[in-house]
């Protein structure tokens, strides 16, 4: 994906982080890709990441016809850094650096494991929660490069 002008407006650009990129991130970016439909560029990446996709993610963002199949773990790098107008890093264990002038957040997403719910319920919260999170955000930076 590459990011596109029209006149003086810029698709703006988002990377969502989190420790291994292949669960809460790889969620964000995927709900974001469906419901952006190509008016943000979206990055998803790691800072630890792992060797797979978390299956229970890939196959929440299936139930809503979101497919990653072809996603992997990939790690955050400066390249990406550089090109994007917002990071999200969901959760508390990835730890990024802000960027002056770069949109910064941690989204201390719902943890119903600490609730004593786990498999496919415990991912369907987490994914619900990151969606109503992502509608908020691709509203915010849609707004910004309006007409």
């Amino acid at each position: 994906m590459t990011n596109e002008t029209s006149g003086s407006q810029k698709t703006p650009a988002v990377l969502f982080a989190c420790s291994k990129n292949g669960g809460k991130s790889q969620l964000a970016a995927g709900l974001m890709n469906q419901l952006a439909n190509g008016d943000v560029t979206v990055y998803s990446a790691g800072t630890k990441p792992g060797k797979s996709l978390n299956p229970q993610a890939v196959e929440s963002l299936a139930e809503l016809g979101i497919d990653i199949t072809g996603e992997h773990p990939k790690p955050v790098t400066d390249e990406v850094l550089d090109r994007v107008d917002a990071v999200i890093v969901l959760g508390t264990e990835a730890k990024v650096e802000p960027r002056e002038g770069t949109r910064f957040e941690v989204w201390e997403t719902d943890e119903p494991s600490e609730r004593g719910i786990e498999g496919m319920e415990r991912m369907r919260l987490v994914r619900d929660d990151i969606k109503a999170r992502v509608q908020k955000l691709h509203a915010e930076l849609t707004a910004e490069v309006g007409p």
